[in-house]
């Protein structure tokens, strides 16, 4: 594999976001965190509050990865300075759909962690949905560690 890390494009970022606020939606709604048309709303305010001036947005990267020239998934990561130096939060990270569980995942979040390593960050946060146990297992198996935990019981 030939992992490379390269900026979205203007045309990959309109793809992207209007697939991303769907997705993040739907998946608001499956956790049962609120109905779906809240999720929906939801949504939309979220992108729109993190992601105001779109890729030139500061302190924001958005890439598209590939291996070789095919195009595998992308990943957002938002990067800041605390009192105590720069930390990362990872807002969005995806594998094609057809590629999942080959390795490519791992190879992504290497690539990044490289990155954050040579920009000196200290730390890499994210949030996965609880349902999502293959990627709450990779993260696991990567390093992260859980900082809190949401819990809800259907009555």
């Amino acid at each position: 594999m030939t992992l490379r890390l390269e900026p979205m494009t203007d045309e990959q970022y309109l793809r992207y976001r209007q697939r991303a606020e769907a997705s993040y939606a739907r998946n608001i709604a499956e956790s049962g965190a609120m109905p779906a048309p809240e999720a929906e709303g939801k949504a939309r305010e979220d992108y729109a509050k993190l992601l105001p001036d779109g890729l030139a947005t500061p302190g924001h990267h958005l890439w598209t990865a590939y291996d070789g020239d095919d195009e595998i998934g992308m990943l957002w990561l938002h990067v800041e300075r605390r009192s105590d130096g720069l930390h990362a939060f990872g807002y969005d990270f995806e594998v094609r759909a057809d590629l999942r569980r080959k390795g490519h995942g791992r190879a992504m979040i290497q690539a990044v962690e490289q990155r954050c390593r040579e920009w000196g960050v200290r730390s890499i946060g994210l949030s996965v949905f609880g349902f999502n146990l293959p990627a709450r297992t990779l993260y696991e198996q990567m390093g992260f560690e859980a900082t809190a935990i949401q819990m809800r019981k259907h009555l």
